[in-house]
């Protein structure tokens, strides 16, 4: 079981029965963990409030995160599975029976390549999410209202920090890897550079050292077209009439930058669905795929928080107010693991690779895949081959 230190909330939501228990600390035949409940644990109070990078305080915060695998005597044994801008703590297992399982949970359990059996796994929900973690869908005490748009501007710099909350309170000792693509991946490299003692190893799957003003400017035109929705309000709209269109159009957006030429050629070609009434409708199949991905995203996800997440990655820098790029990551003790996906045009290949000949102590690796950018979330076959060995590696 996980360990929280004398005085800190811990929260675990209904779960089920003692069967599902079970399956959550044996895993499934199946190589799944199982079963596994969220749990939520206060890691800033207001006589312990959380101090932003930028000075300002945030005097209550809520971790939401998952746990796989038992936390060895050592409390040395520990991985943490960071995820990217839309996804959350439920990294790995089901929550009920019928719940779509984690996000990796083809790569996390038991004999799979992030291995339960020998590692204790944690996947929380970053600073300023909607899925548990205090952010602008939270309650402000002081008003009584939820933050919005009110929520502090924070930095990846600021969850590393929460997430180090979240170490302590599980007593953790450090971290044998810490592992994140994209948004997850910056988090990675901060963690070796502010907690360089905690960390042995990390993998950065997809990202650079720094946002590039191409991926600044495709975060842009997506915050503006959320702000362009009439719904929008100056971002003071009801939690549950957000501008819709405009975090969907967000979101189709994105989803170009996620996939690649070959990938959209291959899938939707010149494909095209039943005529529509609507003379100004497309008739593309990938104009409804774009739709329909907006249309899944307003369901699950908050307009403010798609806002203060990309600004936090176009922040990402991880030489800023610590020197020269190169000294920089020349600092860093850590192991690393880097992968790049050949046909990612959000995050190319070439800012691995200058990532890789700057790290004292890095290896790079190829995600040979059409999908672009979410060849992270894709191949797992290679992702498992490469994780197996650098985890392996680590623990000798």
């Amino acid at each position: 079981m996980s360990r929280t230190k004398p005085g800190r909330r811990l929260v675990h939501e209904t779960w089920g029965d003692h069967a599902a228990l079970l399956a959550r600390h044996e895993g499934g035949r199946d190589g799944s963990v199982g079963l596994v409940t969220p749990q939520v644990i206060d890691v800033a109070t207001p006589n312990d409030p959380l101090v932003l990078e930028s000075g300002e305080r945030v005097p209550h915060v809520a971790v939401a995160f998952e746990t796989y695998g038992e936390l060895d005597a050592s409390g040395r044994n520990a991985v943490l599975v960071c995820h990217a801008l839309t996804g959350s703590a439920h990294a790995a297992g089901r929550h009920d029976a019928h719940d779509v399982p984690g996000w990796w949970d083809p790569l996390i359990g038991p004999g799979k390549a992030i291995d339960t059996r020998r590692s204790f796994v944690v996947c929380s929900n970053v600073l300023g999410g909607c899925y548990g973690t205090t952010g602008p869908t939270s309650l402000d005490a002081q008003s009584g209202h939820p933050y919005g748009p009110d929520f502090p501007r924070f930095t990846i710099r600021d969850m590393v920090t929460v997430q180090r909350r979240l170490q302590d309170a599980l007593g953790v000792r450090s971290w044998r890897a810490v592992i994140g693509g994209s948004m997850g991946g910056m988090q990675a490299l901060e963690w070796a550079l502010m907690h360089p003692d905690a960390v042995k190893g990390i993998v950065a799957i997809a990202i650079g050292a720094r946002h590039s003003a191409w991926a600044i400017g495709l975060n842009e035109v997506a915050r503006r077209a959320i702000m362009a929705d009439p719904a929008w309000q100056g971002g003071r709209y009801p939690l549950e009439r957000q501008p819709e269109d405009g975090l969907g159009l967000a979101r189709a957006i994105a989803m170009l930058s996620y996939r690649s030429y070959d990938s959209l050629e291959a899938k939707f070609g010149r494909e095209r669905r039943p005529a529509d009434a609507d003379a100004l409708s497309s008739s593309f199949e990938i104009a409804s795929y774009l739709s329909y991905q907006g249309v899944k995203l307003v369901r699950r996800f908050d307009a403010n928080t798609y806002i203060g997440l990309t600004r936090a990655m176009d922040e990402h820098d991880i030489a800023a107010g610590r020197g020269r790029l190169d000294e920089v990551l020349g600092r860093v003790r850590a192991t690393a693991l880097v992968m790049g996906i050949p046909s990612d045009v959000l995050y190319p290949e070439v800012e691995q690779r200058r990532l890789v000949e700057a790290l004292p102590s890095a290896r790079y690796e190829r995600l040979v895949s059409p999908h672009g950018h979410d060849g992270f979330l894709i191949e797992y076959p290679q992702l498992a081959a490469h994780l197996r060995r650098f985890l392996t590696d680590l623990e000798g």
